[in-house]
């Protein structure tokens, strides 16, 4: 099924540029504020919303490729605002996901760089400005994060997101 979507993802790409020309979505303009985000479930969690953040973790984001800080420890339930300041001269993003999805999406970054997306789980970040994901993370479990834009990641822009189980799921395991 996996396969299947990848190539419905890729003929819609096709289509969406033979239809509408490229974007420039990751150009150096800003964003328009983005709508109500879709509250979807993926392994890594689902959108948060802001009046249930219980903490914020500002993470800064350079030329040289890093992210600051790059490794990130939260607990299964809570929902966490990431404060995302970008530090450098050129457009940066964050984007969360499991390794394999943010291989496949640098992938068709590298052939499509101008790619228009937009998911609560991904927020770009024009130079010297700031942006914000609030991210519910509901499943525990080890996941990733990392700017796709080409050559970014290849550089080694990425991070880590350790998510513990909450003593609630301990318990049932337990029993």
């Amino acid at each position: 099924m996996s396969t299947l979507k990848t190539i419905a993802s890729c003929a819609l790409c096709a289509w969406t540029f033979g239809t509408f020309g490229t974007a420039q979505a990751h150009g150096d303009a800003a964003h328009a504020p983005a709508s109500a985000a879709v509250k979807e479930q993926k392994p890594w969690g689902i959108a948060g919303d802001a009046k249930a953040v219980t903490r914020t973790i500002e993470i800064g984001m350079t030329d040289a490729m890093r992210f600051t800080p790059d490794r990130l420890d939260v607990k299964q339930g809570e929902t966490i605002r990431l404060r995302l300041r970008n530090t450098g001269q050129v457009m940066h993003e964050l984007v969360i996901g499991t390794k394999k999805d943010l291989d496949e999406h640098a992938a068709l970054m590298l052939k499509f760089p101008g790619m228009e997306h937009d998911e609560p789980y991904m927020a770009h970040v024009p130079p010297g400005k700031n942006g914000e994901i609030i991210w519910t993370f509901n499943r525990a479990g080890d996941f990733d994060f990392a700017c796709l834009i080409a050559g970014h990641y290849q550089a080694g822009m990425t991070g880590r997101i350790s998510v513990r189980p909450s003593a609630s799921t301990l318990e049932r395991k337990k029993s």
